[in-house]
């Protein structure tokens, strides 16, 4: 006997009196990703004794381009024609479409300008720092998606399969109405996995001295479980159905190379150290 999860949750958490605004599980999930990514960057900012208005300015700085890279990402990457056509509708923010790759190349864009300006060191010494809590904010991006009943799976009859009964394209094929792989999830756990383990290389083994050791673990981290979980998701856009591999997993490509380059050139400056 097949067994399956029903996940029949509401997408909107309330709406505001008066003027009977939505407010969504995902802008919730988005809002306590951001918060949670300060307060523990905030954490080793006081850890290191670092100036207070580099802080101040890191925020501003991740905020905006981690909203303007991500949207940018979803309007250009998976429906360019759509919206060079339609540019206003790349400002409606509100009624979703966020791309996590865009998201991370906006901001690899902001810190490199705020390393520039603001710090005037390496950029890999801000990313050292600030990819630390990423994982956990990711995490809580996914679980908006699981609120939201999008970014799932093929079909499973693994018995933790779900069914996105406020999905439309769950009652499509090739889906038709059968449990489906909570992919969500799947992202959500190497995510906290991998904020787990630069938390340890960060506070235990003090890696942030070897300059890309931990952003390249980071990179590693997200980016090739994101890759193979691309395998059991459905496409995002209908041109991706006759691709060798889906945007998301040509776009992780580019991440993984770069976080393997980052990661041995940090254990290779650690090995230096300790000769």
């Amino acid at each position: 006997m097949l067994s399956y999860i029903t996940w029949t949750a509401d997408p909107v958490a309330f709406v505001i009196p008066v003027i009977g605004r939505e407010v969504r599980w995902y802008g919730i999930a988005f809002a306590l990703a951001f918060a949670v990514g300060v307060w523990l960057v905030g954490k080793e900012w006081k850890n290191e004794k670092l100036p207070a208005p580099w802080f101040d300015k890191l925020e501003f700085y991740v905020l905006v381009s981690a909203v303007v890279g991500a949207r940018l990402g979803h309007c250009l990457f998976y429906a360019p024609q759509y919206y060079l056509a339609h540019p206003f509708e790349i400002i409606k923010i509100w009624e979703g479409g966020l791309a996590s790759h865009g998201g991370t190349l906006g901001i690899v864009i902001a810190i490199w300008i705020y390393s520039k300006r603001v710090t005037k060191k390496n950029i890999l010494w801000t990313f050292d720092r600030l990819v630390v809590p990423v994982g956990f904010s990711a995490a809580f991006i996914r679980l908006g998606n699981l609120m939201n009943h999008e970014i799932y799976g093929h079909p499973t009859a693994l018995p933790w399969g779900f069914k996105f009964t406020r999905s439309r394209e769950w009652y499509l094929p090739p889906i038709n109405e059968l449990p489906a792989h909570p992919t969500q999830l799947y992202e959500a756990f190497f995510y906290i996995l991998t904020s787990c383990i630069c938390m340890w290389m960060y506070w235990k083994r003090k890696d942030y001295k070897y300059e890309g050791l931990i952003f390249g673990v980071f990179l590693i981290g997200i980016f090739l479980p994101r890759f193979f979980i691309e395998y059991l998701k459905n496409v995002q856009e209908s041109f991706e159905v006759d691709m060798t591999l889906d945007m998301g997993q040509w776009l992780s490509i580019p991440f993984i190379i770069a976080g393997f380059y980052f990661a041995c050139k940090g254990l290779r400056s650690r090995h230096i150290d300790r000769v």
